[in-house]
């Protein structure tokens, strides 16, 4: 979202949070950009891990290994204010609507399995593609998941609010980092986000960077 070498962020602040805990300076960390379905895809990495708020799923953990869980996700919906979707505030309220998420994730499944609207939900390559559709009002509501919702607010539509989060299901969608199949860095990783979990760091960033969260009423 914002660049990640500048720390701000809560992703960016995780992976220097790891990195310290495995014994490297900020500036021994480099970022590069990998193209979102490239990064989950088999075969060598140019990386060690990448973070950005892939989801974990077990058909992606068949080619890449995945971290434990640095962020549960809830997936969120983003709607123009004064439309019609704006006063919706459950579940089955959504469901005359059309919703449009990218391809490829989480968000569209969860349209999907769990909203089930009436309407066939838009689909599109890319998040920008999906933004840029609800910024032109050719879908009613965004799914995404709720960091993004809340950037998709604050910087990319005009105009717009999150309507609001679904609930956090136990044991269900989390962001993990991605690594190639079987590097062995994922044990210290781990490790290391254990004890940023137990020594309260990831709630002090997750408060520190995504507090609005807090601000999104839950759909039911």
């Amino acid at each position: 979202m914002s660049d990640p070498r500048s720390g701000q962020g809560y992703e960016s602040a995780v992976a220097y949070a790891v990195a310290k805990q495995l014994g490297f300076s900020k500036d021994e960390v480099t970022w590069k950009h990998v193209p979102f379905n490239t990064s989950f895809a088999p075969g060598t990495k140019d990386f060690d891990f990448d973070i950005n708020q892939i989801s974990f799923s077990p058909a992606r953990a068949k080619v890449v290994d995945f971290s434990d869980s640095y962020y549960d996700v809830n997936q969120a919906v983003v709607v123009n204010k004064g439309t019609p979707i704006a006063s919706a505030t459950s579940v089955s309220a959504l469901k005359p609507y059309e919703l449009g998420a990218q391809l490829g994730t989480t968000s569209y499944q969860f349209i999907k399995d769990e909203i089930k609207p009436s309407k066939q939900p838009s689909v599109f390559p890319s998040n920008a593609g999906a933004v840029q559709a609800l910024k032109n009002k050719q879908i009613d509501g965004l799914v995404v998941d709720l960091p993004t919702a809340f950037y998709v607010t604050a910087v990319q539509v005009p105009n717009s609010k999150v309507l609001g989060q679904f609930p956090t299901q136990p044991g269900g969608e989390h962001f993990g980092m991605v690594f190639q199949k079987g590097n062995s860095l994922v044990t210290c990783v781990n490790k290391a986000l254990s004890t940023l979990r137990s020594d309260g760091t990831l709630k002090q960033l997750q408060q520190q960077w995504l507090a609005k969260a807090t601000g999104a009423p839950t759909l039911k």
